[in-house]
């Protein structure tokens, strides 16, 4: 190979890695892909301690849905989570906002930590992650502490990876406000 036919190559192979750089890839997270931004959320079915015993994202067309997904019932982390977000339940209800938390823990499990923890939004079950990886939210056994905010329509609107438990809620509710005065 000549030393010209090289360069063409060579400039080739640039110009193909530069235009790969570029094109928009999809949001990555330790968990998976994540779901575009304005695209409809996957929809689900799934147990649950509250209610009838099983809950559907449709049930809440019409509503904003917090979505958030947490890996174990009561360790640390999770409980001041959930704490967090019952103590500012009234200001997610202000919002027309349901608050739905997902793990691979047991309804069992979800029931014993809402008595405890005095939780009155439900909790569902995802024991082998389907909901969880169809969100971006697995790993291994046990699902990533990820938030998603879904709107009345159905579509992502906002979401939240590498949260911190403490100030999560406070998070939340300032997204919910920016979203719902752009709408």
């Amino acid at each position: 190979m000549n030393r010209r036919h090289f360069l063409q190559v060579a400039l080739s192979l640039c110009l193909v890695c530069l235009s790969w750089l570029a094109a928009p890839l999809p949001a990555l997270a330790m968990g998976g892909a994540q779901i575009p931004l304005g695209d409809p959320a996957p929809e689900f079915t799934l147990p649950t301690n509250a209610g009838d015993g099983d809950i559907s994202l449709a049930d809440f067309r019409g509503q904003w849905v917090v979505l958030y997904f947490y890996p174990r019932d009561f360790t640390s982390g999770c409980t001041i989570e959930a704490q967090r977000f019952e103590r500012d339940i009234a200001e997610y209800k202000a919002r027309n906002a349901q608050i739905i938390g997902i793990s691979a823990d047991s309804v069992e499990s979800h029931a014993e930590f809402c008595d405890a923890e005095g939780l009155e939004f439900p909790l569902l079950s995802d024991p082998r992650g389907a909901v969880s990886k169809a969100y971006g939210s697995w790993l291994g056994a046990m699902s990533l502490r990820h938030t998603y905010i879904i709107g009345p329509d159905g579509t992502m609107q906002a979401r939240f990876l590498g949260v911190q438990p403490v100030i999560h809620s406070y998070e939340v509710l300032a997204e919910l406000d920016e979203l719902q005065q752009a709408a």
